[in-house]
């Protein structure tokens, strides 16, 4: 009886550990796109310049190529082609991924949020 009892105590603490857990995040394009609004001073969701490139098709494009925008060496030579994983990792880290590059921002730090933001930015074809 008490193998029992111990392996339906072992249960009973898996599913509680699972129910903690819960199911991973789902991306939420609507989410990312408050979360965009942050960066809306800077970058439009057209192929329009302003102080940073239009990101509109950016899922897929190569790094510092956007016509009439003036990218810094470090851009311009990463060799990135932007896709979610990358597109995640710089925006957290914009100068750990492409050091010496001119975007001035810091990272932004929320994993939901830049997940959430890739996702928006990936709805932008």
């Amino acid at each position: 009886m008490k193998d029992a009892e111990t392996i339906g105590a072992f249960i009973a603490v898996l599913m509680l550990a699972c129910a903690a857990a819960g199911p991973g995040h789902a991306q939420d394009a609507e989410h990312g796109k408050a979360v965009f609004k942050g960066c809306a001073t800077c970058h439009t969701t057209d192929h329009a310049n302003r102080v940073g490139p239009g990101l509109k098709e950016v899922v897929g494009r190569k790094a510092g190529t956007v016509p009439g925008f003036r990218y810094s060496n470090a851009m311009r030579n990463s060799g990135i082609v932007w896709d979610t994983k990358t597109l995640e990792a710089y925006l957290e880290s914009p100068q750990t991924v492409v050091p010496g590059n001119s975007m001035p921002y810091a990272g932004l730090k929320d994993a939901t949020d830049r997940t959430d933001l890739v996702a928006y930015l990936a709805t932008l074809k």
